[in-house]
């Protein structure tokens, strides 16, 4: 496990199902590849939609190289609604999405309560508006669950029996098990794996809900495919060096706003992901090129390249070197509490930890603020 960014705790719950979305960028299929056999990954759930107009631009690809990773795949959607029509409505989108976007019929499609307008409910009608947003989700064949954390699971709705998708940190004690009375248990929210950024959702599965019931069948991994596609980018990199005077030049960069990641040292080559501002990469060399000084990265199959400013060798999309302060997230803790505190603008804040500020956090992070 020491291949892990983030140490975990001798005594840290298994990594059966990880929690994908557009925070962590674009995806690829040799990314979900390392995150099945370097750390026995079975699932991913991928973020579908928000509300009643949002739809994650990512959860396509997602779905189509998590499938060709040959892992089980399902879905969630963010739940805003805070009447019973409101959640038909949003059910109709959700589902509606999924299927655009590729979500196999019989995967599980969630319904994630965890927002300001939930929050403002009473027990009841959370109760009565998670029951009909996943009554509406199944005339679309998908298979339904709530997706929600330990307290409003106690507090703000009723999870009965086996089932749920709870999130509850920190690190349960040596011998206890958390929630085994749900499908799943989401036991970290920050999780960062060797090959790729922003913080990954982790849970443990205590049923076979959420890797079993889809018609569709998974796609085995065609790791011909995957040394070819391998081979072809190690060629070109290698026609990229050949072509450019590069440096030696090691050094580690912390990003001051996201950046893409590329096959090559130019704008026009393909983004192999986006990385999130406040996260630290290592280089092995640098070129001025194309009018951008560029850094590259060594990955597991290959590299990636970086701009890290203009032509006039100035850093200004990372800092060279540089230290950052962080907060550990406490109970009770908002985005503009946390903003409020260190002097800083909540949208802010949230973009440099490579969040936004509808995305939740639990006691336990820890989030750049200087």
């Amino acid at each position: 496990m020491a291949v892990l960014f983030l140490r975990l705790n001798a005594n840290a719950a298994r990594m059966d199902m990880v929690d994908v979305s557009n925070n962590n960028g674009y995806m690829s299929a040799a990314e979900y590849i390392s995150m099945r056999n370097e750390f026995g990954v079975k699932a991913v759930t991928v973020k579908i939609s928000e509300g009643g107009t949002y739809k994650d631009p990512y959860a396509a690809s997602n779905i189509k190289n998590v499938q060709a990773a040959g892992m089980y795949i399902n879905g969630y959607h963010f739940a805003r609604y805070a009447t019973k029509e409101q959640a038909i409505v949003e059910a109709d989108f959700a589902g509606k999405t999924a299927k655009t976007a590729g979500l196999p019929v019989g995967a599980v499609l969630a319904t994630d309560v965890e927002s300001t307008e939930a929050n403002n409910q009473s027990k009841a009608t959370n109760d009565r508006n998670n029951a009909a947003f996943m009554k509406e989700i199944q005339k679309f064949g998908y298979r339904t669950d709530i997706y929600t954390s330990g307290s409003w699971a106690n507090n703000k709705m009723t999870i009965k029996g086996k089932t749920g998708w709870i999130a509850g940190y920190p690190f349960v004690p040596a011998g206890k098990k958390w929630y085994t009375n749900n499908n799943a248990w989401q036991w970290s929210g920050s999780a960062h794996f060797r090959i790729s950024y922003g913080g990954f959702d982790v849970s443990q599965l205590y049923t076979d809900y959420y890797t079993a019931g889809q018609k569709s069948t998974v796609k085995p991994t065609n790791k011909a495919a995957v040394k070819a596609n391998n081979r072809k980018a190690n060629k070109n990199i290698s026609k990229t060096d050949a072509s450019a005077k590069w440096v030696k030049e090691s050094k580690t960069y912390t990003l001051k706003t996201a950046v893409k990641l590329h096959t090559g040292a130019s704008t026009s080559s393909n983004a192999i992901t986006i990385l999130p501002a406040g996260i630290t990469i290592k280089t092995d060399q640098a070129i001025i090129k194309g009018g951008y000084r560029w850094v590259r990265q060594p990955r597991f199959n290959g590299y990636g390249y970086l701009a890290t400013g203009p032509a006039s060798n100035t850093l200004e999309y990372v800092k060279s070197g540089a230290t950052y302060t962080y907060y550990t997230v406490k109970y009770g803790d908002s985005w503009w509490a946390i903003a409020q505190r260190n002097g800083l603008n909540m949208t802010t804040l949230a973009s440099q930890n490579g969040k936004t500020i509808y995305t939740t956090i639990y006691p336990g992070q820890r989030l750049v603020v200087r």
